[in-house]
């Protein structure tokens, strides 16, 4: 059994769920795995972690900006242990190429090469969205490749929950024989 923590950014809560079935995956494979906010982390990777995993949200363009810092202030633990990063946006689903320039951007600015990397298709929750943000949500989905949905009278689940057990599996299954990090 690997002890594995997951972190994750999310605005509107895709991410959190993306982090919440990964585990769960993790678990049915008779693995050790936390889930916490990024911002409930404190800033650091608890000791005694086999893997980590991190994800975060795309919004105007740019990863969460706490996750960002929480991957510097972690490149050390991250840099010798198996981690992966995940990364959830509109993007993921219509404009694939436009989701890996998220990624390059993401890895340039932290300066880490995690393990594996995913791209994961986000969700349109239109109903939970003040009115102005539903406005410009359908403006925004309506000017992208894919064919995001514009009935703001309900939500859009994109995520390709197939998609994410590969990872969750595929990490699982890269571990090293060594122990845990000290």
């Amino acid at each position: 059994m690997k002890r594995i923590f997951i972190t994750y950014g999310t605005s509107e809560g895709q991410s959190a769920k993306i982090a919440n079935f990964i585990a769960d995956v993790l678990r049915e494979h008779g693995h050790d795995a936390t889930v916490l906010d990024v911002n409930e982390a404190g800033n650091r990777i608890p000791g005694g972690c086999d893997g980590v995993i991190v994800g975060s949200s795309v919004h105007v363009g740019k990863h969460d900006k706490h996750v960002v810092d929480f991957v510097r202030k972690n490149q050390d633990v991250l840099s010798r242990t198996p981690s992966a990063f995940f990364s959830v946006s509109l993007a993921a689903h219509g404009d694939p190429a436009e989701a890996g320039k998220y990624i390059q951007q993401f890895e340039d600015e932290t300066a880490w090469r995690p393990d594996k990397v995913a791209l994961f298709e986000g969700a349109l929750a239109y109903t939970q969205y003040g009115f102005i943000k539903r406005h410009l949500m359908k403006r925004i989905a309506d000017s992208k490749p894919g064919n995001l949905g514009t009935d703001m009278s309900r939500d859009y689940v994109y995520t390709e929950w197939d998609g994410v057990r590969r990872f969750a599996e595929d990490f699982a299954a890269g571990f090293p024989e060594a122990g845990p990090m000290r």
